[in-house]
């Protein structure tokens, strides 16, 4: 029984990670003069620019920097929760242990 259990819950996590990879999150910084989007898996799938901070690396890289963390932040927090919706699913009398 604890062996079907833990495969069936394998078996879900994999394809979880699959369906995130397919989930985006977007996330800027400077009122858009830099977005970056993540998958749902946390892997960074493009980075733009504006033209206006071109010019200035420093400043450039800064906010690199500030939209890629939050970019990352905001794919985390949609992989806790998808992930959590498997584990409430398969373990429901367990309450809000798993934030929801």
């Amino acid at each position: 029984m604890i062996n079907q259990l833990l495969s069936q819950m394998q078996s879900q996590t994999d394809e979880m990670k699959k369906k995130l990879e397919n989930m985006f999150v977007e996330a800027e910084a400077e009122n858009g003069l830099i977005k970056v989007t993540a998958t749902g898996n946390k892997r960074i799938t493009n980075i733009s620019i504006n033209d206006e901070i071109i010019s200035d690396k420093e400043a450039l890289e800064d906010l690199i920097i500030v939209a890629v963390n939050k970019a990352i932040v905001k794919a985390e927090e949609l992989h806790e929760k998808e992930m959590g919706s498997i584990a409430q699913n398969m373990l429901p009398g367990f309450g809000n242990i798993f934030g929801k």
